[in-house]
């Protein structure tokens, strides 16, 4: 039997671990020891929550349960994992649950992948989704290959996320938001694969402008042939987490749950000459993905999860963000240079519009002159032929 540790009691820990443990440790008592969850968060202390003790520190968690028989649920900012991960360590802990990314880049991946060999640590990444009775039935279709083989994917995620982005700073790209749990979805339904294509946009309102968590796309080509779109709008009016899986003879679209007040799923099977079917069921994919979490952490020896898929999915967002941090140079590149292009045109005309005025003014000047100079002959022409005129009369 396990005890509970939540490490960061903010969305992630407070608003969704939480309530998926309390629901599992009620539906399967036997897999958790008697006693309250432990929590700790130096920021937002939790306070007169039923069915949880504070610890105002990590040390002081580790004195209210036996470490080795407690599952932490790690729940900070990816930035900080490592650190926390080292000091988890120090104290005896072992079973490890820890919120997506596993890891922002390669070096903290590495890093982190060091830690646990020379710790023995056995860390699960939150990948609930890979969990759910949705991807359960869309994995069936594509294995018993009921309607031909897999071609395509498309994975929609959008909800408006402005206010939490503005105001905790925990994730530096729309990448390492929602991208993470679909990229594990593809990865586990098609197979491994190679990055097409990548883009991502800022979050702009009119009082601020968050670079680079607007909008993420990635494109992959499998190892199996099949090809996946992965689009996710943090700027979106309107929440969705939509899978659509192209068959030879069919298009299934399956919708995940997205909110935790909901936990319902749909799936709609379009079949050629057929009645379209669609299917509507309970789907607590977090509490699924607990409850196999401490099942396998109740073992004596644990396997490894879905962590090759998390790795996988850490190489494979690391590659699309240096893509897009290199397209931005690129652009940045191409704007100084059409800077530097326009400033050299505007002082090749200044410089024309210049040597134009000053032709005109002497050519000017040159005419008024000869004209003066013309004037002046004619007038002593005039003079003159007057003055023989009158000597000669005389």
């Amino acid at each position: 039997m396990l005890h509970s540790f939540i490490l960061g009691m903010g969305r992630a820990g407070g608003g969704l671990h939480l309530p998926a443990l309390l629901r599992t440790r009620a539906l399967s008592p036997g897999l958790f020891a008697p006693g309250p969850v432990v929590a700790h968060d130096p920021f937002r202390p939790p306070s007169g929550m039923t069915g949880v003790v504070t610890a105002d520190t990590i040390e002081e968690a580790a004195t209210l349960t036996p470490p080795h028989r407690t599952v932490v649920h790690i729940c900070t900012p990816p930035q900080i994992r490592l650190g926390v991960l080292e000091r988890l360590a120090g104290l005896g802990y072992r079973k490890i649950i820890v919120e997506k990314p596993l890891a922002l880049d390669l070096v903290g991946l590495a890093a982190i992948a060091r830690l646990r060999r020379s710790r023995g640590l056995e860390i699960t990444v939150a990948t609930h989704w890979l969990h759910s009775d949705l991807t359960r039935r869309l994995r069936e279709a594509v294995d018993t290959e009921e309607f031909g083989r897999l071609r395509g994917i498309r994975f929609v995620q959008n909800k408006p996320r402005f206010t939490r982005s503005a105001m905790v700073p925990d994730h530096p790209t729309a990448f390492d938001v929602e991208v993470p749990h679909a990229l594990a979805v593809v990865l586990t339904l098609a197979g491994g694969a190679r990055i097409t294509g990548a883009s991502w946009a800022d979050m702009a309102t009119g009082r601020l402008r968050l670079p680079r968590l607007g909008r993420a796309g990635l494109r992959l080509e499998h190892h199996s042939g099949v090809r996946t779109e992965i689009d996710s709008d943090l700027t979106s009016p309107v929440r969705e987490r939509r899978i659509t899986l192209e068959f030879e003879r069919a298009t299934l679209t399956g919708h995940y749950p997205c909110s935790d007040t909901d936990h319902t799923a749909q799936l709609r099977v379009v079949t050629e000459g057929r009645d379209t079917v669609w299917t509507v069921f309970d789907d607590d994919a977090l509490s699924a993905f607990i409850r196999g979490t401490y099942s396998r952490y109740a073992r004596l020896s644990a396997t490894r999860g879905a962590l090759p898929v998390q790795v996988e999915a850490v190489r494979l967002l690391t590659e699309a963000k240096d893509l897009c941090a290199a397209d931005e140079r690129d652009a940045a590149r191409h704007g100084e240079a059409q800077h530097e292009k326009t400033r050299h045109e505007k002082t090749q005309y200044e410089k024309t519009q210049y040597e134009k005025t000053q032709y005109e003014k002497t050519q000017y000047e040159k005419t008024q002159y000869e004209k003066t100079q013309h004037e002046k002959a004619q007038h002593e022409k005039t003079w003159h032929e007057e003055e023989r005129r009158v000597h000669g009369v005389r």
